[in-house]
């Protein structure tokens, strides 16, 4: 939601892992980026998992994209962790359990 009068826009971040889910608004600058939003967010500085000078990979609303992506009001920056497991690898293997278990 912008606020025209202040030339400021209010976004959500969202960082998500098992069990727990993450979540700030924040209140930027209009023509803010993904990266200011991030940094204003204090994601960064309370989880120790990101290491310090690095920019984990970020979405706007399921959309990878760049850290200076300009944001609009009311998107929800998402920061991605990496993959456990690698999706076809998964596939894979739940193709070679349902075999098995027809037979």
């Amino acid at each position: 939601m912008e606020n025209k009068a202040a030339g400021t826009l209010r976004v959500e971040v969202i960082y998500a892992r098992p069990g727990n889910i993450w979540r700030r608004e924040v209140e930027l600058p209009s023509g803010a980026t993904a990266l200011q939003a991030l940094q204003a967010s204090g994601l960064l500085a309370s989880h120790p998992d990101f290491h310090p000078g690095s920019e984990p990979p970020l979405g706007v609303y399921g959309r990878t994209g760049a850290p200076h992506q300009p944001l609009q009001a009311g998107d929800r920056v998402e920061v991605y962790r990496p993959l456990v497991f690698d999706p076809m690898e998964s596939r894979r293997r739940r193709q070679r359990h349902r075999q098995r278990r027809k037979s």
